[in-house]
């Protein structure tokens, strides 16, 4: 258990890196949560900063996930607290600490959360949200599929344990939780399709 909660915690920390809020200062001088969705993640750069600083930002939320776990599973090689981390990781990154914990919504990490468990729950997970994007236009619902589809492949891939599922439902749920809004807009026709800021 106090491993559990040392990893949680560590992974928190890490998710807490903003990187959409530390480039929106240092590049353009913003806070990226004062425009577009008001939110500090991939979609919402992409928007407000264009589409070099957008990648920029889901490299960065990417890999502050997909490292964390890598560090977890190689010095403990326990799959359980890897994925421990992952949440934590998302918790961090949704709810950050620093910034009144007014965060993003966590896909890109949770991008990278998979292709720190198994290559092949990345490839999924990373096709399934550029396929749903350029036959939908919509992030939203790429996310909100991948959501759905991550617990699934990762059950049918990976054998993993109860207590492993519940950690990475979790992780699905808070990605659900966090497009509620979006699903509302999705429900009524009002949602935004991606559309790129002219911003470089």
């Amino acid at each position: 258990m106090i491993k559990l909660v040392f990893v949680m915690l560590a992974g928190y920390l890490m998710g807490c890196f903003q990187t959409a809020y530390i480039i929106g200062k240092t590049n353009q001088h913003i806070d990226i949560r004062q425009h577009g969705s008001g939110n500090s993640g991939t979609t919402n750069a992409l928007r407000v900063m264009g589409l070099k600083l957008g990648l920029l930002t889901f490299v960065g939320d990417f890999l502050k996930a997909f490292v964390t776990l890598g560090i977890v599973l190689w010095l403990t090689q326990d799959r359980l607290l890897t994925v421990a981390a992952g949440l934590g990781v998302i918790l961090g990154h949704d709810f950050p600490v620093f910034l009144n914990f007014r965060g993003g919504k966590g896909i890109a990490s949770t991008i990278g959360i998979a292709f720190a468990l198994d290559y092949r729950l990345g490839l999924i997970s990373l096709t399934i949200m550029i396929v749903a994007i350029a036959v939908s236009k919509y992030v939203s619902l790429a996310s909100l599929l991948l959501c759905v589809g991550l617990p699934v492949c990762f059950v049918f891939l990976e054998k993993p344990t109860p207590s492993e599922i519940a950690f990475v439902v979790s992780i699905s749920l808070l990605g659900i939780f966090q497009h509620r809004e979006n699903i509302k807009r999705l429900l009524g026709g009002t949602e935004n399709k991606i559309k790129l800021s002219g911003k470089k």
